[in-house]
């Protein structure tokens, strides 16, 4: 019988989605605009609550927010707003939704600017993944200067629930911090997921 594979301990063998979350997304590098957006948002709503309650929920947000298209979300008036209110698929906090909209419109200014959203959040790694040794999940740092200068000068722009600790957790999940375990087989793997 083989032995069983030394995964990171925070996700749990005997809940699929979130193995499923661990074993193909987290600490993958992700370069798209958009997606990357989405991440932000969806670690925003994250706020005081567990990932795995917004990765539950992660099809009833996309369906509710117009697949995070920021376009037509910076569209959103406040009828728009009391219907998704009235969704118990998703997390309805007035707050955290009008902070979306909010980050909507600050997204959609990079295009207005003419700059790239991926490459500008990108720069505060290099452009490169920072790989992380962790022997155990609990030795990763909460927040790192990357995370704290990318916190403020989101903040600056305008986008809200961006503190440090989101940010950096936002930044794990899209592989611009690789802190997988070194036991885990995935540590190895996204460090070859580079542009």
């Amino acid at each position: 019988m083989s032995e069983p594979i030394e995964c990171c301990l925070w996700a749990p063998m005997n809940d699929p989605v979130y193995r499923a979350y661990h074993d193909t997304e987290w600490g993958v590098p992700e370069y798209d605009s958009r997606a990357l957006w989405e991440k932000l948002q969806l670690d925003g709503f994250q706020a005081g609550l567990s990932w795995r309650t917004i990765l539950y929920k992660r099809d009833n947000f996309r369906e509710e927010f117009e697949g995070f298209n920021p376009a037509a979300i910076a569209q959103w008036d406040q009828a728009r707003v009391d219907k998704a209110l009235q969704n118990p698929g998703i997390i309805r906090s007035p707050s955290k939704i009008n902070a979306l909209i909010g980050n909507a419109k600050a997204y959609l200014a990079f295009e207005e600017r003419g700059e790239d959203f991926s490459d500008w959040m990108w720069s505060y790694v290099g452009g490169n993944p920072i790989q992380n040794s962790w022997d155990e999940f609990r030795e990763a740092p909460t927040k790192s200067p990357e995370s704290e200068a990318l916190s403020k000068d989101l903040k600056k722009l305008g986008f809200k629930f961006c503190g440090p600790v989101i940010v950096y957790a936002f930044m794990q999940a899209v592989g611009m911090i690789n802190d997988h375990e070194t036991r885990c087989p995935r540590h190895k793997h996204v460090q070859t997921m580079v542009r």
